[in-house]
């Protein structure tokens, strides 16, 4: 292959309207912007929220109620680091608290809030203290003879 054999694929390119060359090319005198008016004008533009003199959308909605002024503050979800049941079988003790996930390497140093999630099995009986835990999870430690003990927020 050589770059005289490089051509662009059918049908991406096309060639640009040429604008204000006689009547029988179709855009010819006004070149397709009309008679007078501020679209014939050269510069002319209208912001993005025109919509050609219908009342705006912006307009066309009711107003709702502390959004209209001021901060509207949501609440924002908790974000979880996700542990699961499997993997409490990597950490040492009968104890698994958040000092000894972050030491077996399943939570990093500046992780905030976790929860302990039910993927996988447990074969021994430990007391773990997370943030929250799932249904199946709780279910697993407590089969195995463990504890869930939920920490505070």
């Amino acid at each position: 292959m050589r770059l005289n054999d490089l051509h662009p694929a059918p049908g991406s390119t096309k060639e640009r309207k040429r604008l204000g060359r006689g009547k029988g090319s179709g855009d010819g005198k006004t070149s397709g912007r009309g008679h007078k008016g501020a679209g014939a004008r050269s510069g002319a533009s209208t912001h993005p929220t025109y919509e050609g003199g219908q009342i705006p959308l912006q307009r066309r909605l009711p107003r709702l109620k502390g959004m209209a002024r001021g901060r509207h503050t949501v609440a924002r979800p908790k974000n979880y680091s996700a542990v699961n049941v499997g993997q409490l079988e990597e950490v040492s003790g009968d104890t698994i608290g958040l000092d000894e996930l972050r030491a077996a390497g399943l939570i990093g140093k500046k992780e905030g809030l976790v929860k302990i999630l039910g993927d996988g099995e447990i074969g021994r009986s430990v007391s773990v203290s997370a943030h929250a835990f799932s249904k199946t999870a709780k279910k697993k430690i407590e089969a195995a003879g463990g504890s869930a003990e939920i920490l505070e927020l």
